[in-house]
């Protein structure tokens, strides 16, 4: 059998290619509107066609993938996202445009349910949470990264230079997967990856909203931060993307740093989750207070790195501490599970920010110039900030909410850990 490790990379590349689509392409909608048009609807589905089709496909590709094979339809989502891709990239409409990102994100979710079983089987025992842990982390740095891989790309080619290199990525890591072992129909069923039991468990469900949260808190911001900058302060795209390394830099370092503390100090990692939830609401409260058009730009660059670290504090435990929650033969399934909520989640919030966000715009400013401010057109600060405020003021209470219910969740966790303490010391 080929590497194990060679193979976690191919399927890491075409999986970096999602949180890429799903975080970025919104950097280029003002471009892209100067373009092809400026009317809301068609042009905000260039970022919710993808996240739409991707969110409602990944279940169905779960179904789909028991018929003909896992390794088969990772493959051929990487084909169809690949299209996709191409499509978007030389689409002369908004209207293919949007078709292009459709089917990329039909792709998409093939890509996703075909990897998690995937690793299942190339993988066991620590390798296989491990590998997990890495498919996470390598989500949430995609997702980090997205804006301002989007915004250089942007500078350099253009919009369409953002998708060329989507396709590209997809290419390669298809070649790579000839070297993939046929796994499902055919091969070995893997169906334990469909398998929601797992939710059952206090301790997973409540690490499992750890990521939706982040989905909610962080990346609906990573997403239309960019858009808010230009319509606010005017920033070019270039500018924009460098300015969301601020976001970006905390998420790379922050999982190596809570690797050290939780290894040196009594620091738990529910704390750790709990400080994590405390920086999202304090990021998200802090861009909502301070992005306005009569304060600098900078006085947004301490909020936007509380967000950086809200997200980027769980991101390297989050997955381990999840799976010590189910029994060791359940692992895949309940991998499986976690980044799907997490993926998904990421594709729903980042639609219904956008709806949000447009729905009050266009509202308050009818026509052609309201739709091109909803974009993150210049001209309407006052009026997108409005916009901005009831969008990020309905993220902050989701997260708000998911807060509670993973507190509920974590001391039903303990509560049930200690009633088996006491029953094992009992027999014993």
């Amino acid at each position: 059998m080929p590497r194990p490790r060679l193979l976690l990379t191919v399927i890491l590349l075409a999986q970096f290619v999602i949180p890429l689509s799903i975080s970025g392409t919104a950097v280029a909608l003002p471009t892209i509107a100067g373009e092809l048009g400026s009317d809301p609807t068609p042009l905000q589905w260039v970022v919710n066609g993808f996240n739409v089709a991707f969110a409602i496909c990944t279940i169905a590709w779960g179904v789909w993938s028991d018929k003909i094979g896992y390794t088969r339809s990772f493959q051929i989502g990487i084909v169809i996202a690949a299209a996709g891709g191409a499509i978007s990239a030389f689409a002369p409409t908004i209207g293919l445009l949007d078709a292009g990102r459709v089917i990329a994100g039909i792709g998409s979710a093939a890509v996703l349910t075909g990897a998690a079983p995937i690793l299942s089987h190339l993988f066991q025992g620590k390798a296989k949470a491990q590998a997990f842990a890495l498919f996470g982390t390598i989500n949430g740095l995609g997702l980090a990264a997205g804006p301002a891989l989007s915004g250089l790309l942007l500078s350099a080619w253009g919009w369409r230079g953002i998708f060329a290199a989507h396709t590209i990525v997809l290419l390669v890591a298809l070649i790579g997967t000839v070297r993939l072992p046929l796994l499902g129909r055919g091969g070995t069923s893997l169906r334990e990856t469909l398998d929601f039991s797992a939710l059952k468990a206090p301790g997973f469900l409540a690490m499992t909203l750890v990521p939706v949260a982040g989905a909610i808190g962080f990346v609906t911001f990573l997403t239309y931060l960019p858009s808010a900058l230009g319509a606010i302060h005017g920033l070019a795209a270039g500018t924009t993307g460098v300015l969301m390394l601020v976001m970006t830099i905390p998420v790379l370092i922050a999982p190596i740093i809570v690797h050290r503390i939780l290894e040196r100090t009594r620091i738990t990692p529910t704390a750790m989750v709990v400080t994590s939830f405390a920086c999202l609401l304090l990021g998200g409260t802090g861009v909502l207070l301070l992005l306005r058009p009569d304060l600098p730009v900078m006085a947004g660059v301490a909020p936007m790195i509380l967000l950086g670290l809200g997200f980027g504090l769980p991101l390297g435990f989050v997955d381990a501490e999840a799976l010590a929650a189910v029994p060791a033969e359940r692992a895949g399934a309940a991998s499986g599970v976690i980044n799907l909520f997490r993926i998904g989640s990421e594709a729903v919030f980042v639609a219904v920010y956008a709806t949000i966000l447009t729905t009050v715009i266009t509202a308050a400013l009818p026509g052609k110039v309201g739709e091109l401010i909803a974009t993150g057109g210049a001209g309407e600060p006052s009026i997108y900030r409005d916009g901005l405020v009831v969008a990020a003021g309905a993220m902050i209470a989701l997260v708000v909410a998911a807060g509670v219910a993973f507190l509920v969740f974590s001391r039903s966790a303990s509560k049930s850990a200690a009633a088996t303490q006491d029953q094992t010391a009992m027999k014993a």
